[in-house]
C-alpha cells in the first residue's frame, strides 16, 4: 500500500487539518488552504480514498512535514515575526544598547518583547508534535487500509527505551564559565551528563586546561555561535565569514555539535556549518526572540545535519519570562513529550542556575529526570550519543526472517523491533523485549489515530 497525490495542488500554501487535531501548512488539492491558522480549516482526512493498492490524499505528506522542520510557515500572515525579517530591527535595537542596559532592564524590555506569547496559535504551547501526529495518522491509516494487525518498524531509541533526554548548558560570561565545575558536579551527583555550549569568541577567554577538564570528566564540549552577538545570520555573507571562523573552532576542539546564539537561526543556511548535529530550533518558539518551530520533538536530519530540536522551556524564559522557580512545567512538557516517545532537551545557562532559587529548581530538575532514568528507564545521554544513535538507525533496515523479523546494520544489538498496531481507535506501539523472558513493552500514544 503506497501513498498518492490526488488532483493538482493549490496555487498557494495555507493552512488546512489533517483530523480534528492536527494542523498542516502548505498546498492541498482538496479545498483551498486558509491563510490564517485561526481560519476556518478544510479537513483532509475526509478527502483519503483507497483506489486498489494505494491510499489518496490531499496533500504531499513529505512537503507538509518539511515546511514544518524547515519553519516555512512563519512567512505566513500568522508568523510575521517569527522569521530573521519580521524581528531584525528591534533586535538590532536591543543588541546595539544591550551592553548600557542594566540586567532588570534587559529582563523588562524582553517581557515587553514576548508580551503576546500566549496569543500565539500555532505552534501548540507548550508542547508541539505535529510532526510526529502527521506520521501516526498515516500509519492508522495504512493499518486500516491494509487490514492487517500491526506493521513492524525500528523503535525509536536503543535497548527498548521509551524515550530520551539530553541536557546541556550555554556558557553566555565569565562568571558562567566560571560556575561551569560546580555545575559537572550538580549534574554528575545526579548521574547526568551533559554537553557545554562555549562561546569562541568575544565573551571570555577560553584556555586549553578547561575544555579539557569538561571533556576529562565525560562531558561534552560544543560550540555557541561565534561571539553572540546576535548578528549571525543577518547578512548571508558576513554569515559565511563567520560560518568558516565557527568550523575552524569546532576542528580545533573536536566539537561535533553547534548552537547559535538566542537560537537565531536560518535553517537554509545550515549547509554552509560543518558539524554533525545542531540544536538550534525549538519545537515550540513562543518565548524566543525567534518566533516559530519546527512542530517535532523528535531528531530530524537538515541535510547532512541531524536537529536535536529544544523540546521544553530553557530556564531563563522560566526564571524571568514566566517568574516561575518551579519544576511544574519542565514535567508537565516532559510528560506529554513521554507520550510521543519524543526528545526531552534542556537548556540550562551555568549564567542563570547560580541564584539560590534557580538552583534548587534545577537540582529538583535532575532529581525528576534521574527518577525516569531509574524508574521508567527513559534513556538520559549526552547529545552526540543521541547523534550517533540516530545516525546509526537511519542505516538501519529491516528484514524478514521465517515468521519474524529481524534488523541489519551498525548498533543493530541494541535496536529493538517494535510493532504498530490499532486498537479501538488509538494508535499503540509493542517493543520486542530484548530475550524471550523479558515482557514486551506496550505503550499507548493516548491520541486518536483518525
Amino acid at each position: 500500500m503506497t501513498f498518492t497525490l490526488a488532483g493538482n495542488p493549490s496555487s498557494g500554501s495555507g493552512y488546512f487539518r489533517f483530523g480534528r487535531d492536527v494542523i498542516c501548512y502548505g498546498h492541498c488539492t482538496g479545498d483551498p488552504p486558509a491563510e490564517h491558522v485561526t481560519d476556518e480549516l478544510y479537513d483532509a482526512i475526509r478527502d483519503v480514498e483507497r483506489s486498489e493498492d494505494t491510499l489518496r490524499l490531499t496533500f504531499n505528506p513529505s512537503e507538509i512535514i518539511q515546511n514544518l522542520r524547515y519553519e516555512r510557515y512563519a512567512s505566513s500572515g500568522d508568523q510575521k515575526d517569527a522569521g530573521l525579517l519580521g524581528r531584525r530591527l528591534p533586535h538590532h535595537a536591543y543588541y546595539a544598547l544591550r551592553p548600557l542596559l542594566p540586567i532588570w532592564m534587559r529582563r523588562y524590555a524582553q517581557r515587553i518583547r514576548l508580551k503576546n506569547w500566549k496569543g500565539i496559535p500555532f505552534p501548540k504551547w507548550p508542547v508541539d508534535a505535529t510532526v510526529e501526529l502527521i506520521l501516526e495518522r498515516l500509519m492508522a491509516l495504512l493499518l486500516g487500509a491494509e487490514r492487517a494487525d500491526r506493521i513492524p518498524f525500528i523503535w525509536f531509541w536503543p535497548n527498548g527505551a521509551p524515550s530520551c533526554a539530553i541536557m546541556t548548558h550555554d556558557v553566555e560570561s565569565e562568571a558562567g564559565r566560571d560556575a561551569c565545575y560546580s555545575l559537572m558536579d550538580l549534574d554528575d551527583a545526579y548521574g547526568v551528563k551533559s554537553s557545554f555550549q562555549i562561546i569562541p569568541e568575544g565573551r571570555y577567554r577560553v584556555s586549553r586546561p578547561f575544555l579539557e577538564e569538561i571533556r576529562s570528566r565525560g562531558f561534552e564540549i560544543n560550540i555557541h555561535d561565534l561571539n553572540h552577538d546576535g548578528h549571525l545570520f543577518d547578512d548571508q555573507k558576513q554569515f559565511l565569514l563567520r560560518a568558516g571562523r565557527i568550523n575552524a573552532y569546532g576542528k580545533d576542539w573536536k566539537a561535533q555539535g553547534f548552537r547559535s546564539g538566542v537560537l537565531y537561526r536560518n535553517l537554509d543556511s545550515f549547509g554552509a556549518l560543518d558539524f554533525s548535529y545542531d540544536m538550534s530550533v525549538p519545537s515550540v518558539g513562543h518565548l524566543e526572540a525567534q518566533r516559530g518551530g519546527c512542530c517535532s520533538v523528535m531528531p530530524f536530519f537538515l541535510g547532512r545535519i541531524l536537529e536535536l530540536p529544544v523540546t521544553t522551556t530553557q530556564d531563563y524564559s522560566l526564571f524571568h519570562i514566566l517568574n516561575q522557580y518551579s519544576t511544574a512545567l519542565w514535567k508537565h512538557q516532559t510528560a506529554r513529550i513521554m507520550e510521543r516517545h519524543g526528545l526531552a532537551s534542556f537548556i540550562a545557562h551555568p549564567d542563570y542556575v547560580a541564584e539560590a532559587r534557580a538552583r534548587d529548581t534545577y537540582q529538583s530538575l535532575l532529581g525528576h529526570l534521574a527518577n525516569l532514568r531509574d524508574e521508567r528507564k527513559v534513556w538520559i545521554a549526552l547529545p552526540g550519543e543521541v547523534n550517533q544513535w540516530w545516525r546509526a538507525r537511519s542505516q538501519m533496515k529491516l528484514t524478514a526472517r521465517a515468521n519474524t523479523w529481524a534488523i541489519e546494520g551498525p548498533q543493530s544489538d541494541r535496536a529493538r523491533v517494535a510493532y504498530a498496531a490499532l486498537e479501538g481507535d488509538h494508535l499503540v506501539y509493542e517493543v520486542e523485549p530484548q530475550s524471550d523472558n523479558l515482557g514486551a513493552m506496550k505503550e499507548s500514544t493516548r491520541e486518536k489515530a483518525a
